[in-house]
């Protein structure tokens, strides 16, 4: 069953400003839902249209199967929300919040309080009760206002960048915190992240958008199909390195896709044999130094700039 499915969106502007134009997704029940894009590509207008703060200009929005307007408030107590500014109250204990939450959905008071302490103990925030809200860290701060979010227990959770601004450790527990949401809730994600290790590592479906519309829709496994041609990836200490090295390499072996993004040049390729043979005696001869070259599948971000061209570090034939 589709949890979400959009019908050829069209999202205008008073000022003219086309957000949305022409999109269409569908998300499964029950997965984990990555959407991609660049800034501007009208992630945040998709994600207020789907959460009933913004109105459509044309298209159909259904979820689970009941059309969006006909009956938001219908649609309203299925779903939650988390923006990237976390809304919980640092002036209450995390109880407290989370009673508060549950009131705002007319959540009877036992069922509450059973659900707190099973959300407590599922997120690991046990430790974190006897101190105050405004003491926790960034990262325990949104475990907390996703296990708010789920006191209502929602069909769909909306998680907007959750992880941004994370360390690595912190970022792979709130993967975990995810995949007991999908798994041990059986609730919907539909996550919008830039970090797209987080989106491969996660999600059943990706989507990536651009410019208001879909560009593909597909699983990880699937995507990397988009791109038929292993990659050339060349490493280099510096950034600056990187970049004299692609404009000299584009100009002189007249290669179709070369794209730079921090210190590597990551070239795609359909003989790759050849390829590695024919770049690296360049390089060498030269005298061009770098620090390793290597023949790889196509990684997310690969795939996702390829689709996109949205590094302004790509160097185009």
């Amino acid at each position: 069953m589709w949890a979400i499915k959009v019908e050829n969106l069209v999202k205008q502007y008073k000022n003219g400003v086309r957000a949305l134009n022409g999109l269409s997704l569908q998300v499964k029940s029950g997965e984990i839902f990555s959407l991609l894009g660049q800034n501007g590509a009208g992630k945040s207008t998709l994600i207020n249209i789907l959460t009933t703060y913004l109105h459509k200009t044309s298209g159909k929005i259904t979820v689970f199967g009941k059309d969006i307007e006909e009956d938001p408030n219908s649609i309203r107590k299925q779903i939650a929300c988390v923006a990237q500014r976390t809304s919980i109250d640092n002036h209450l204990s995390m109880e407290e919040n989370m009673i508060f939450q549950s009131r705002l959905y007319k959540v009877n008071s036992d069922i509450a309080k059973k659900r707190m302490k099973e959300l407590i103990h599922c997120f690991e925030l046990e430790h974190y009760l006897k101190y105050p809200v405004s003491s926790y860290s960034g990262g325990v701060k949104r475990r907390l206002d996703i296990a708010v979010n789920m006191m209502s227990q929602p069909k769909i959770l909306f998680l907007d960048e959750p992880t941004v601004g994370m360390d690595i450790q912190s970022r792979m527990a709130m993967w975990d915190m995810m995949k007991k949401i999908r798994d041990d809730f059986g609730t919907t994600i539909f996550l919008t992240t830039h970090y797209l290790e987080e989106a491969d590592q996660l999600s059943s479906t990706i989507c990536i958008m651009k410019d208001g519309h879909e560009i593909v829709q597909a699983s990880p496994c699937e995507l990397r199909k988009y791109v038929h041609q292993n990659v050339l990836r060349i490493s280099f200490h510096k950034e600056e390195q990187a970049q004299n090295c692609a404009s000299n390499l584009q100009h002189t072996m007249s290669l179709k896709s070369v794209i730079v993004k921090d210190n590597c040049i990551t070239i795609g390729t359909r003989d790759s044999q050849k390829d590695f043979h024919s770049i690296n005696k360049w390089l060498l001869e030269n005298d061009i130094s770098f620090t390793g070259i290597e023949i790889a599948q196509p990684s997310l971000d690969d795939i996702f700039l390829n689709l996109t061209k949205a590094s302004e570090k790509e160097v185009l034939s």
